[in-house]
C-alpha cells in the first residue's frame, strides 16, 4: 500500500539503512554518491540513527547496529504461530536431519521466521528476518494456494515473477496451474526454483476459520532428496508437522 503523504526525510533514512544492508559498511561520500544524497544529509541522518544504536560506526563506516535485530525479535516473538510452531521446526529438523523453516506471509513477500538445522542440513543463505517472492519456494507456493486469487494477483502485480533459475515460475498462468496442484495434494514442491540443486517441500499452517498464516518446509540437497522422496513419507511428515501446529494454534 503507497502512503498517501510519504515522509521524505523518513524514506531517506530507510534508503540509508537498506544501502547499509545491501552493502555492508560505508563511508559518507559513498553512500551519498550511491543514493544522490548531499554528504551533510547522509551524516545528519547516520549520526541520528547512530545516537539510538541503529547504526554503528567503524573507523570512517558506518554499519547497521543490533537494535534492529531487537525490534525484529520483538516482532517474531510476538506473533503466535512462531511461539507455537517454534518447537515443531525443530523437531522436524531433528527427525529428517535437514533444514526446517518457517515463513509467513507480509506485503506480498515471504519472511523467514526461523530456521533449524538437523545434523545433516546444508547452510543456506537463508536466516530469520529474509525476504523472497513467495513463488519461488515451496513454502511461498503453499502460502500462495491458500489465498483468494485477486489477492494472489495482487502480488504479482506488486512484486512481478522473476526467475531466480531457470526452473522458477515465469508467468501467471503457470503459477495458477502449480497452485492449483499444491491444493490438490495438500503440499507445495520446490525443485531448484530459487536455488539451483535445492528440493524443498512445505505445507500450509492454517487457522480454523481457514486463513492461511504460514508454512513450514524441509529443505535439503537434490541429491538426497528423490523423485520418490517428493510425494513419499518427507511430506507426510511436512504435513504432520502443519497439522500439529494447527491443532496447538486453533484448539
Amino acid at each position: 500500500m503507497d502512503a498517501k503523504h510519504p515522509v521524505r526525510t523518513t524514506e531517506k533514512t530507510l534508503a540509508l539503512v537498506e544501502e547499509l544492508m545491501e552493502k555492508g559498511p560505508c563511508g559518507v561520500t559513498e553512500l551519498a554518491s550511491d543514493l544522490q544524497m548531499g554528504k551533510s544529509a547522509v551524516h545528519n541522518h547516520l549520526t541520528t540513527l547512530q545516537k539510538h544504536g541503529y547504526v554503528l560506526k567503524d573507523g570512517d563506516d558506518y554499519r547497521v547496529g543490533l537494535k534492529f535485530l531487537e525490534v525484529g525479535g520483538h516482532s517474531r516473538k510476538s506473533m503466535e504461530v512462531y511461539q507455537i510452531a517454534e518447537p515443531e521446526v525443530k523437531s522436524l529438523a531433528a527427525d529428517t536431519g535437514e533444514l526446517a523453516n518457517l515463513l509467513v506471509e507480509e506485503q506480498g513477500m515471504g519472511v523467514y521466521l526461523m530456521r533449524a538445522k538437523g545434523d545433516d542440513a546444508v547452510d543456506l543463505d537463508t536466516y530469520a528476518g529474509l525476504r523472497t517472492n513467495l513463488h519461488t519456494t515451496a513454502l511461498g507456493k503453499a502460502i500462495l494456494a491458500n489465498l483468494p486469487e485477486s489477492r494472489v494477483d495482487e502480488i504479482i502485480e506488486r512484486h512481478g515473477l522473476e526467475q531466480k533459475t531457470p526452473k522458477s515460475i515465469g508467468t501467471r498462468q503457470e503459477l495458477f496451474e502449480v497452485l492449483e496442484a499444491v491444493r490438490e495434494r495438500g503440499y507445495a514442491i520446490d525443485d531448484g526454483e530459487r536455488l539451483e540443486g535445492l528440493r524443498c517441500i512445505a505445507a500450509p499452517i492454517k487457522s480454523s476459520s481457514g486463513e492461511v498464516l504460514g508454512a513450514i518446509s524441509v529443505s535439503a540437497p537434490a541429491s538426497r532428496v528423490s523423485d520418490e522422496d517428493l510425494h513419499g513419507a518427507l511430506p507426510e511428515r511436512v504435513l504432520s508437522a502443519a497439522n500439529v501446529v494447527e491443532l496447538n494454534i486453533n484448539y
